[in-house]
């Protein structure tokens, strides 16, 4: 909560003033009822009608201003939660943008999700109610309290009566209820992750035709969302006719003591009819409390889960490292990595590039391919090891310069709805000459030409209305677009016909020379030309060298060639 009340802090003013007109406007509400009980017991009796026209107006006029007033505050208490979230949600994006892999991965990215929508929802829907309810509420509990004993003591101690037992119910109910809301939060971020994993996995599900089976799995996971959600209901919902019970109860007693007292001469009629309706105020006033406790439980977990992250402390911080003279553009020195600290994912790799010289990778699913180039990005540090850039040590370089030295295609990769252009251009204002040049040398122009609108074309979310192929080669145009110094390329050319591949390569060596390139693969042809081949298994080096050298001296590379090698023939290879 702490980290609530730094984004609520600008609008303090703006607050002070709504609680300012709130308060006035509560203030008006419990006039009201004192203004009828004086009619009654005072006016009324003296059947002067200008003076009971006079209140009546009196009354008119509160009412008025109590509604006017309590418009006013509620749509300035909506203004300050809209603009408190935003802020909110900006910053919790921004952190989410900065966060490391690892970070990421602990965190989960469906939880993630969960709290930068249902979390913010629920902050937002808290600080909107505290500020109406939080000051109207308590006003009219405190002020109803105080006018009913000036009107008759003793009924009010009758009513007081029912308070304590009230304020424990309360108290007990939303003690128990905020780690409920928090379940609910964590059962939240797994129904978003099996969303998610559904809705991406979509086409390998109706072509496995596992929807049944998918159906099961969503409705397991959505029925301990519901469970969850109903405990947590069911708790917070034996506030209110506990409450109920209580009050009525002291609403009876109050009736009962009030038709004594009454009839006894102690009170008069007018007293009675203003103190039931300071009794209502009292009850709603009351419920209102309990509300918002509940929206309070709720806000007060989703603020932790958002605060947690927020103040998740900065990873991969740079450090002050020496760096080294060498005539070597990229190396890997003796570099060992873990993801979960248990068991290697890679284990002393080494390897050492020039400038313009390519580096092959090669290797089975799960032979730590993808995890080096992750490595060498930076996404994380090397447990053992290092691994440097023109000798500077990459935790050394800040990100932002790290980073701009590469282009990358990843073997999952993104592209968003929006033109083919801007997808290549990726919001870097790069020159169309250099855009086109990037797409010539991806293959890529052929089939942006026979397009109406050419690279105006609109894509659809994640390319689909595109072949696999062109997926491919408009994401290895956007990696070259801004000439980047490091090539990273995982998987990128398996949608690819072997023609285009070999093109695709031939252009690379002619149009990019001087950059350094790490392609990772699963074909032989993609990498048969390149200066250096490092094949992995299980993520140990089991050979390095060029094609000739693997196939004398990596049985394993030669197992691999040897399968593939009907494909290199058609090929020419």
């Amino acid at each position: 909560m702490k980290k609530l009340f730094f984004y609520l802090k600008p609008y303090f003013p703006r607050m002070t003033l709504g609680v300012t007109i709130k308060f006035l406007g509560s203030v008006m509400d419990l006039l009201l009822p004192w203004i009828l009980s004086y009619l009654i017991d005072t006016v009324v009796p003296q059947r002067n009608v200008p003076l009971i026209l006079f209140w009546g107006g009196m009354m008119l006029l509160a009412a008025l201003i109590a509604v006017v007033t309590n418009i006013i505050a509620n749509r300035m208490a909506s203004w300050v939660a809209q603009h408190t979230t935003q802020s909110l949600r900006h910053d919790l994006f921004q952190k989410i943008s900065y966060l490391s892999s690892a970070q990421i991965d602990e965190y989960t990215i469906p939880s993630l999700e969960a709290r930068l929508t249902s979390d913010t929802y629920n902050v937002h829907q808290m600080t909107g109610m505290m500020q109406r309810l939080g000051i109207r509420a308590p006003i009219l509990l405190l002020g109803g309290i105080f006018i009913t004993l000036t009107l008759d003591p003793s009924l009010t101690l009758v009513l007081l009566c029912t308070l304590p037992f009230i304020g424990f119910v309360v108290f007990t109910i939303s003690r128990k209820g905020i780690p409920l809301y928090v379940r609910l939060q964590q059962g939240i971020d797994t129904l978003v992750r099996t969303v998610r994993e559904n809705i991406s996995g979509i086409r390998v599900i109706k072509a496995l035709s596992k929807t049944e089976y998918e159906k099961k799995r969503f409705y397991g996971v959505n029925e301990e969302v519901v469970r969850r959600e109903k405990k947590a209901g069911v708790t917070m919902a034996l506030s209110d006719p506990l409450m109920n019970l209580f009050l009525n109860l002291g609403l009876t007693a109050v009736i009962v003591v009030g038709a004594f007292r009454v009839n006894a001469g102690l009170t008069q009629p007018g007293k009675i009819i203003a103190f039931l309706s300071y009794f209502t105020i009292i009850s709603m006033a009351l419920m209102s409390i309990n509300r918002m406790f509940v929206m309070y439980s709720k806000g007060s977990a989703s603020a932790a889960r958002i605060a947690q992250v927020l103040d998740t402390p900065e990873d991969l911080l740079t450090r002050p490292l020496p760096q080294e003279k060498t005539p070597y553009h990229v190396e890997f020195r003796h570099v060992t990595f873990s993801y979960q600290k248990k068991e290697n994912n890679v284990e002393d790799i080494s390897f050492y590039l020039r400038e313009g010289e390519t580096l092959g990778i090669i290797g089975g699913t799960g032979a730590g391919k993808s995890t080096l180039t992750s490595l060498l990005m930076r996404f994380y540090d090397a447990g053992e090891g290092e691994v440097l850039i023109k000798g500077r040590p990459v935790a050394s370089i800040p990100p932002e310069e790290l980073h701009r030295k590469f282009g990358v295609v990843f073997q999952n990769d993104m592209l968003f709805a929006d033109t083919i252009y801007e997808n290549i251009d990726f919001g870097r204002g790069l020159p169309r000459e250099q855009v086109e040049k990037a797409a010539r040398c991806a293959q890529a122009m052929d089939f942006i030409s026979a397009l109406p609108d050419g690279f105006s074309h609109r894509l659809t979310a994640k390319g689909t209305n595109l072949s696999g192929g062109q997926k491919q080669r408009i994401l290895v145009a956007r990696a070259l677009a801004g000439n980047p110094e490091i090539l990273i390329l995982d998987d990128s050319s398996s949608a690819l016909d072997y023609k285009t591949d070999s093109l695709l390569r031939a252009a690379l060596r002619r149009e990019y020379r001087s950059t350094t390139a790490v392609i990772i693969a699963q074909r032989v042809s993609s990498i048969l030309y390149a200066d250096h081949i490092l094949v992995l298994e299980e993520g140990k080096t089991l050979g390095y060298g060029t094609h000739q050298e693997l196939l004398e001296s990596c049985p394993i590379y030669r197992e691999i060639a040897a399968s593939q090698m009907e494909e290199l023939e058609k090929e020419g290879a």
